[in-house]
């Protein structure tokens, strides 16, 4: 006897959204999902090298909206010292900071170390459970990805589902680095202080070097790793989208 499929509204919803909008500017984009979950969605960012562009768009769309931002207490100091600027020069009033629970650190990474032997799960300690438990509450959240940053991304979608059933938004998901910084230049935007340094992807200190010339942009994470992804976009070593929500 054959199955009958389960309808599923979310993957729906996100289906419709990708063929509605699957040809839209960022920026529409953006406006029409601020919209439509309104009160039910917020930008998570690491206010790294291609931060920015978001967040500038997001500005001049809803200056309140919440913006997630993950401190692993690992960061750089510049990194720390860009946040606080890029809100203050765009007028963000929803930045919040999402740091690791006390008790688990102190638990499992008293000394600070545990990137060294297990990356993975320094990850998840630092950045994927903060940012599941940041985000209980939401029905959808904008990120910064692009297909071109790692084969994994090369299959993005404007709009997916995460593993929690939340709708995950990729508007700038066809920008080229070119893209990025035209954008930038066009309005002037801060630029974070390790570009220039040679760190065209910055993620924690412990684990980003910078890029030599020729290099992939992400080549200084985890570098002489077989990682790409710090989990929050992957559950179990696969990138975290439902089937259904092409």
């Amino acid at each position: 006897m054959r199955r009958e499929a389960i309808f599923d509204p979310a993957e729906a919803q996100v289906a419709a959204l990708n063929a509605t909008l699957s040809d839209a500017a960022p920026e529409t984009v953006l406006a029409h999902v601020l919209a439509d979950f309104a009160g039910r969605i917020a930008l998570v960012s690491s206010f790294g090298a291609e931060s920015v562009v978001l967040l500038h768009m997001i500005s001049r769309i809803d200056r309140a909206l919440p913006v997630l931002f993950l401190d692993t207490e690992l960061l750089f100091p510049e990194t720390l010292a860009y946040q606080y600027e890029v809100a203050q020069a765009l007028g963000l009033t929803g930045v919040r900071m999402v740091r690791p629970d006390a008790a688990e650190l102190a638990a499992a990474d008293p000394q600070g170390l545990l990137h060294r032997d297990d990356p993975d799960a320094c990850c998840a300690l630092r950045k994927t459970r903060p940012l599941e438990a940041a985000l209980g509450g939401y029905g959808a959240w904008i990120t910064g990805r692009k297909q071109h940053q790692t084969g994994a991304r090369s299959g993005l979608s404007l709009f997916e589902l995460d593993a929690g059933g939340r709708v995950k938004v990729n508007p700038l998901l066809n920008w080229s680095g070119q893209d990025v910084r035209h954008y930038v230049d066009a309005h002037a935007l801060p630029r974070h202080p390790l570009v220039g340094r040679g760190y065209p992807s910055i993620g924690c200190a412990p684990c980003t070097s910078p890029v030599a010339p020729g290099e992939s942009p992400r080549a200084g994470r985890w570098r002489g790793r077989d990682k790409e992804e710090c989990g929050i976009h992957f559950i179990d070593g696969r990138a975290v989208r439902r089937a259904g929500a092409a």
